[in-house]
């Protein structure tokens, strides 16, 4: 396995995109799964949504890439937006040498980095990417978002960090609730939530689901009944010595996930 990072801001070192390459095998053509951590938008949470995540989907036929974004109220949405943007149009170009399907590039969110998955795959035409990125129109747009306990619009802390103020008006905060904004040119979803998650709460990927019903787009939920927020992979890896967050059955989150995955790569 290769590993390498790729700084994505002349102006920001913390702006970057960690990659994971398998060893190649012949001419085969992987997909590609940009993993987007969490933490409130006010840090990147990589230790346990980062490089686990990257490391756990690697056996299912995927090169992933970990992306560190704008976080610490240092710049305001939809600056967020344009990154992950262009981590996607990155993967796309360099297809050939992570041996990936530039068709299959999927993302996968956790937390506030849920939020930042399913704003990729909702306002993938918002016209500031546009503005900002010399890419044709839909480049940026991957073919499918994982969104993991997401924030989507009950964590009042993520949005005052993600709009860089205290107080933001209604006005301000319209844009970043995302299931406001599901269409019919949102991308497929697969999302995983707990019932009891007292941080981010369930009815988050409730209104998710229910947006993405009223759009007519697919979309896959699984709700699991008790674990907290943050249970990451649900495994030993990512517990860090929480035993609430090791629990048999949410692990098998990423092989449902790959399964979801694969039906659009055939």
């Amino acid at each position: 396995m290769e590993c390498k990072r790729i700084p994505l801001s002349a102006e920001d070192s913390e702006i970057y995109l960690d990659v994971y390459m398998p060893a190649r095998l012949g001419d085969h053509a992987r997909k590609a799964l940009v993993v987007i951590p969490g933490g409130g938008y006010g840090q990147v949470c990589d230790n346990r949504e980062g490089e686990p995540i990257a490391l756990a989907f690697l056996p299912h036929d995927f090169t992933t890439f970990v992306l560190h974004y704008s976080v610490g109220r240092k710049r305001p949405f939809p600056a967020q937006l344009i990154e992950v943007a262009k981590a996607i149009a990155h993967v796309k170009d360099h297809a050939a040498e992570y041996c990936i399907n530039p068709d299959w590039v999927f993302t996968v969110g956790f937390s506030a980095g849920g939020h930042l998955s399913a704003c990729a795959g909702t306002l993938w035409k918002h016209p500031a990417i546009t503005e900002a990125l010399d890419i044709p129109y839909g480049y940026n747009k991957p073919c499918g978002m994982m969104l993991i306990y997401p924030v989507i619009e009950r964590q009042p802390d993520s949005f005052r960090n993600l709009l860089c103020k205290d107080d933001p008006t209604p006005e301000e905060m319209a844009p970043v609730l995302v299931a406001q904004h599901v269409d019919e040119d949102t991308v497929p979803a697969f999302l995983m939530h707990t019932a009891s998650d007292e941080l981010v709460p369930v009815t988050d990927s409730l209104a998710m689901a229910q947006a993405m019903s009223r759009a007519g787009r697919p979309f896959e939920l699984h709700i699991y009944p008790d674990a907290p927020h943050g249970v990451a992979l649900g495994t030993a890896v990512t517990s860090m010595g929480n035993p609430g967050w090791e629990n048999a059955a949410i692990a098998k989150w990423v092989e449902h996930a790959a399964v979801w995955a694969d039906s659009f790569c055939e």
